[in-house]
């Protein structure tokens, strides 16, 4: 009979070795994903397709160990490309590198700064928008892949996409999209097909990318330069990792450090920058595919930075066979699978508000191609939606006394700016009745155009030859009123609080 102290850790190296076998698997299937986006957001910033490869594999490397989400994928994305592109055709590259490392320094602030908290005020709604957009987005970019090809390419993807979602009945142990890129490669060789291949997208690098400071003046022109661009690149990069990390977060039930994760993506940054790359954040689509293949740990990031670089200098002549149908078939998977199928059921149940606010993110996202700008737009929305539902929570009820001399108002619920000019419409300044008397022991007074709103009421009263009496305001009211109040001040009226 077996002792169970031989058993248990024999057990334990089994299962840590499965979860190794996971990670690698799943950190090479990212490694090739990357590649053509890599290249595609280079030409975007105009630069040289080494720069968004060194940025992937440095940011993948060093993200792994800094970043504050597990098995999330950081590297050169389009969010931040799109913001480069005007420094690289004005300053020149140089220039890049210097704006990438005042990015990470920005990043790394906010970290310190605790920024990761902003994320509470983004709503499921907001959250479901960007997704559904970024899904849109990536599934918009393989159309030049899908548009004037051979039929060859259409059989490819077809295969691919039957590979990746057919194989896992039958079995999961290797991920299938690295099975569909293994076996459209082989095909292709071996059928010698006509379709583009990686080495159509671009010059690849055949050296390890090298240390070096970038070559700008410093100065504090260069400074004046590069500040406006690598504030817009800290707060793009932050905001799409943050969201990114979110939904990591959901779908592997777990949680992450949105702080650690800012100061994670200011290393990674700077130290791209040091290498020769571009600045880069997470990227939802290929953090799908990692933990949608079994990932969940750092190890998987650090594989698919690694192999980047060994597929860049030693599998170079492998790599450039490899049909771009495989890596369009996997990017198809990758936006149907992020796509949020279950929230367009929802728009028939979710309320109104939340349903305009996800349409609303997407909108503007695919519409812009900027993330942030759609992720703004939702979040001012549901401020606009909550401040309006809050405001019609708010109520007035009023009683006239038994001799008709005083009228009573009861205000119950929040006062803030949303419900200040109701509450003021409220109360009838013209009725003739000597004395006004406002109960706020059941509302809140939340800011100063609540104060302002009461203000008006008391003084306009008091001008009309009313006594009025304000009661039950709380301790927080209170100390509001009588610090931006006016109406209190020596030389009104004297005003009685009970």
């Amino acid at each position: 009979m077996t002792s169970p102290s031989t058993t248990a850790p024999a057990a334990g190296l089994g299962a840590r070795l499965r979860d190794a076998r996971v990670e690698i698997l799943s950190g090479i299937v990212v490694a090739l994903a990357l590649i053509p986006e890599a290249i595609g957001f280079s030409v975007i910033a105009g630069v040289d397709p080494k720069v968004g490869l060194y940025a992937s594999v440095v940011i993948a490397c060093t993200i792994a160990f800094t970043g504050g989400r597990p098995a999330m994928i950081s590297a050169a994305t389009a969010a931040t490309a799109v913001v480069m592109t005007d420094l690289v055709r004005d300053h020149g590259v140089q220039y890049l590198f210097a704006a990438t490392i005042l990015m990470g320094v920005i990043q790394i602030a906010a970290g310190f700064l605790k920024l990761g908290r902003l994320m509470r005020f983004v709503s499921q709604s907001v959250m479901t928008g960007f997704v559904n957009a970024l899904a849109i987005l990536i599934f918009m970019a393989q159309l030049p892949e899908l548009t004037g090809v051979s039929m060859a390419t259409y059989g490819l993807v077809a295969l691919g996409l039957a590979i990746i979602y057919g194989l896992p009945l039958l079995t999961r142990a290797v991920p299938s999209p690295l099975v569909a890129i293994a076996v459209l490669t082989a095909l292709t060789a071996w059928l010698h097909l006509d379709v583009r291949t990686v080495a159509h997208l671009g010059a690849l690098p055949s050296s390890l990318p090298s240390f070096a400071l970038p070559q700008v003046p410093f100065t504090l022109d260069t400074l004046r330069i590069l500040l406006p661009y690598a504030a817009t690149l800290a707060a793009v990069g932050l905001l799409e990792s943050l969201l990114t990390a979110q939904i990591v977060d959901d779908l592997t039930d777990t949680g992450s450090n949105k702080n650690r994760e800012c100061h994670g993506q200011g290393l990674a940054n700077i130290a791209s920058a040091l290498f020769g790359g571009m600045g880069g954040c997470a990227m939802i689509g290929q953090s799908v595919i990692n933990v949608s293949s079994g990932a969940r740990r750092r190890f998987s990031t650090f594989v698919a930075g690694a192999f980047l670089l060994l597929l860049l200098v030693a599998l170079q002549s492998l790599l450039a066979v490899v049909p771009v149908a495989a890596l369009t078939a996997v990017m198809i998977m990758v936006s149907l699978n992020t796509f949020s199928w279950r929230s367009l059921a929802r728009l028939r149940t979710n309320p109104l508000p939340s349903s305009v606010v996800m349409l609303a993110t997407v909108a503007v996202v695919v519409a812009t191609r900027d993330l942030a700008i759609g992720v703004l737009v939702g979040v001012l929305l549901s401020g606009v939606f909550f401040a309006g539902k809050v405001a019609r929570l708010s109520r007035i009820d009023s009683a006239l006394s038994p001799d008709g001399t005083t009228r009573t108002y009861t205000v119950t619920g929040q006062v803030f700016f949303a419900s200040a000019s109701t509450f003021a419409d409220s109360i009838d300044l013209l009725e003739p009745v000597e004395r006004l008397v406002i109960d706020v022991g059941a509302a809140h007074f939340w800011d100063i155009s609540a104060v302002a709103a009461l203000d008006r009421v008391v003084l306009k009263a008091r001008e009309r030859g009313r006594n009025v009496e304000v009661r039950g305001l709380n301790a927080a009211s209170a100390t509001l009123v009588e610090r931006f109040g006016t109406h209190d001040k020596p030389g009104a009226t004297p005003l009685a609080h009970h």
